[in-house]
């Protein structure tokens, strides 16, 4: 125990002992046990969301990496080693599958890329009813993909299909849309376009809004017209938001199957619309092999995730 201390009292001019202070012991405040059980539902959460993704996601892929070498007869595995990389290379459907994919990407970015950003654009120059425009573009992405799908194939119909009657009043013949091998996947990917514009469209959108009027205003004052401010405020103001779409794209029509499978029965005329995915479908479900199944799912996904690298680097580099 400390000593007490003197102190003076100014009034009788004496000295008086003076208590000394005793510090009392910090006890744990509430704000703390709540910080405590706020940190612990966050992390919680958190390994929920990681053990969803592991099991819907990362397992999967280690499965089909598993299965690419590894062949399965009357309930028994057996590792293969490459056979069933050989069997899907020598298959005549393989290069016809990755031909008809290259394509409907090819055609997917010369519409589906561009005609969600024109389309963009075009809303942006309204300044009244752009939540009605936005809602109109976004509707057919509400919609269930079958639905959709099968919307556009009763369009399509060369009897009765509105189509060929709007061909009709011009005085064209008649198109067979998806039975002819020459407009087969020109028809799918119109679908597609349709289907999906909404989302990109949107997000074109946000960034046009974003860039600030004063480009703008220069731009007018140094004569530029419309597509002159297009290519030299627009793109390169929105050229990250483009990149990044673009890398989507591509990523989305490398698998595309929902719309030829549905259109035109998944290998189309002559073999016209036979998609990587489909021909994965074929192995696995039609051919009741899971193996070479695994082995081409596992070449798409190696080169489309080496492409995204490549692209992802030169972007960086671009920018520097």
């Amino acid at each position: 125990m400390s000593a007490p201390t003197l102190t003076q009292d100014p009034a009788a001019g004496e000295r008086r002992p003076r208590k000394a202070r005793t510090r009392t012991p910090r006890t744990p405040s509430a704000g703390t046990g709540k910080a405590l059980r706020r940190n612990l539902t966050a992390h919680g959460f958190l390994i929920g969301a990681v053990l969803c993704f592991a099991f819907f996601s990362w397992y999967p892929i280690v499965r089909e990496f598993l299965l690419a070498f590894q062949k399965t007869e009357d309930g028994r595995v057996s590792w293969t080693g490459w056979d069933n990389f050989v069997t899907i290379w020598n298959d005549p459907a393989f290069g016809q599958a990755w031909r008809n994919t290259l394509w409907f990407t090819a055609l997917a970015i010369v519409l589906g890329f561009a005609v969600p950003f024109v389309t963009a654009l075009v809303i942006n120059e309204f300044r009244h009813g752009q939540g009605y425009l936005r809602l109109l573009v976004y509707l057919p992405v509400m919609l269930p993909p079958t639905a959709s799908v099968l919307l556009f194939k009763y369009l399509y119909d060369p009897g009765y299909g509105m189509f060929n009657e709007v061909l009709d009043v011009f005085g064209i013949p008649a198109q067979q849309w998806l039975q002819d091998p020459d407009t087969a996947m020109l028809s799918v990917v119109v679908a597609s376009t349709w289907m999906n514009m909404g989302g990109a469209t949107l997000i074109y959108l946000a960034a046009l809004q974003s860039v600030p009027g004063e480009l703008y205003e220069a731009a007018e004052l140094d004569g530029a017209g419309l597509l002159r401010k297009v290519w030299h405020v627009t793109i390169p103001q929105t050229r990250l938001i483009l990149a990044l779409m673009l890398l989507m794209q591509i990523i989305a029509t490398m698998q595309v199957f929902i719309e030829p499978f549905l259109l035109t029965g998944g290998a189309g005329p002559e073999g016209s619309t036979t998609t990587v995915v489909y021909l994965i479908y074929q192995y696995a479900f039609n051919f009741n092999n899971y193996g070479a199944a695994a082995a081409l799912g596992l070449i798409l996904l190696v080169l489309l995730a080496a492409f995204s690298a490549v692209y992802t680097r030169l972007s960086r580099a671009t920018e520097a």
